[in-house]
């Protein structure tokens, strides 16, 4: 589990594909605090540390993960978003994270608003995930609160600080991310496609 705040970034200094499988090597300042088998949120994607050297540490994506999420679209030198899993007893900062992508999205507008900046997203809506105005939403691992929900696109509005630690400062229209809706959003989205 985890809280949607970012810790640090990562830098990505290989990647390797092996069958189905792609093995990503990163390089960050938390290296040194990382185990074996330990799981951290990469732009939202709960993967398991399988190897560290150094300042760098390795995970692996099977491929049902690279279906769902954009990492098959990763390449070296990309910053990736990292968060390690949530302690019991620490405040809970953001909001009950997964760290399981629902599906992507595409950011389709950034608006510079006099010190912060409002990004827009649009996802599929087939897949009956929905956001709710003033919810959570988690986009790329970073834990938000939504605006200008509609039925297939919402916006974020992002404080200086998300702008400055986490990977947002790279987007662009046209960026795909990873998107994870709030569990109780979907437990209610399901709820109301089933008609239960």
């Amino acid at each position: 589990m985890f809280t949607g705040i970012i810790e640090t970034l990562g830098t990505i200094q290989e990647i390797k594909h092996e069958k189905d499988n792609i093995h990503v090597t990163i390089e960050a300042n938390i290296t040194n605090e990382l185990k074996i088998d330990q799981s951290v949120a990469h732009n939202g994607i709960c993967l398991t540390v399988v190897a560290i050297k150094d300042s760098t540490y390795t995970v692996t994506a099977i491929d049902e993960t690279i279906q769902k999420t954009n990492l098959g679209e990763w390449q070296k030198d990309d910053l990736v978003n990292l968060e390690r899993a949530m302690k019991l007893g620490d405040r809970l900062d953001g909001h009950i994270v997964q760290g399981h992508v629902d599906q992507t999205g595409t950011c389709i507008s950034i608006e510079e608003t006099n010190g912060s900046w409002l990004y827009t997203f649009e996802y599929d809506d087939k897949l009956n995930n929905l956001t709710i105005e003033k919810g959570s939403i988690t986009v790329n691992g970073v834990s938000l609160t939504v605006v200008n929900s509609q039925k297939n696109q919402f916006s974020v509005a992002i404080i200086p600080y998300t702008h400055e630690h986490t990977n947002f400062k790279n987007f662009k229209v046209g960026s795909k991310i990873n998107l994870e809706f709030d569990v109780i959003g979907k437990y209610v989205s399901r709820l109301y496609a089933n008609k239960i």
